[in-house]
């Protein structure tokens, strides 16, 4: 399952949260008088916890069939450490920040999302998921931060290079090259999980330039925006920033251009690189995200 937005989601290498703390017979949480695990100090504080770290124990009953859970479910797109892979971070999601009892996050596992499957979970079932969750986040060394309850990194492999390969070759070797961008990515990534998170989000990888390279130093994801005035002159440069009112760009000489907007005047032409990873992500499956790594992995 996926979280996106802040919301909730598995990740690809195989990762299932199972989330099993309740906090409906609890007091309301108050500031502990030691910081718990994973609390820091703050400046000029003696505390500096954040409100998901001040939730109490999650039952060690609910906590550990919400791990089962998530690691069937979740973990294949959110990480084992719940950090995320082709899904968000749990750790620094909004909707696991503000949950409570499951109430923000059982919309999202029952696909409240365009973007994500819904997961068959009962009631229950879902409510051990969040408390797993919860029970992570609280022992993070702070918001957003690696917990500090021993969970494991996983980074293994589990799709098909063959069919990696084929999926490459049909969708992504008209932009990019195993001899030029994405030359020798499988040796440059510290491990598959890196690399997986990398290429889904359309990250630089440098090493040669891609094919949609537009000079040295250049940043080949950032949109080129052409810009047609009335008189027919065009300019054309690096996109700053664009509204109904004005565009601006960069030009050659790191100048800024700004021109004023009314309606069509002038055309505006914008060639975003990243746009087709952004149509794939949402038609691909996870198959052939997992498959996509298996192959990029063996290019060293």
């Amino acid at each position: 399952m996926h979280l996106r937005n802040g919301l909730l989601g598995a990740t690809f290498l195989g990762l299932t949260i199972v989330v099993g703390v309740s906090a409906q017979d609890a007091p309301a949480p108050q500031a502990p008088a030691t910081p718990p695990a994973g609390g820091g100090q703050g400046r000029g504080r003696s505390l500096a916890t954040f409100p998901a770290q001040q939730r109490p124990p999650g039952d060690p009953a609910v906590v550990a069939r919400g791990k089962a859970l998530y690691e069937m479910n979740c973990q294949s797109c959110h990480a084992a450490d719940l950090r995320g892979a082709t899904g968000p971070n749990l750790l620094r999601a909004q909707s696991v920040l503000s949950d409570k009892e499951g109430e923000l996050i059982e919309p999202i596992v029952k696909g409240s999302l365009p973007n994500m499957k819904a997961i068959a979970l009962s009631a229950d079932d879902m409510k051990a998921v969040a408390v797993y969750i919860h029970d992570i986040v609280r022992t993070a060394r702070g918001q957003g931060a690696p917990p500090n309850a021993g969970v494991p990194v996983t980074n293994f492999v589990v799709g098909d290079a063959a069919a990696g390969k084929t999926y490459y070759e049909a969708k992504c070797a008209s932009c990019h090259s195993i001899t030029g961008d994405l030359q020798g990515i499988g040796g440059r990534m510290p491990d598959a999980r890196t690399l997986q998170n990398l290429w889904v989000s359309g990250g630089s990888v440098g090493g040669g330039g891609g094919r949609r390279g537009r000079g040295a130093g250049a940043d080949p994801r950032t949109p080129i925006v052409t810009v047609t005035q009335a008189n027919g002159e065009k300019v054309e440069g690096p996109l700053v920033k664009i509204d109904d009112f004005i565009v601006t760009l960069s030009r050659p000489d790191g100048t800024l251009q700004t021109f004023s907007r009314k309606g069509n005047v002038p055309k505006v032409d914008i060639k975003d690189p990243l746009a087709p990873h952004r149509a794939l992500w949402s038609v691909m499956s996870d198959k052939d995200v997992h498959d996509v790594t298996a192959y990029l992995v063996t290019i060293k």
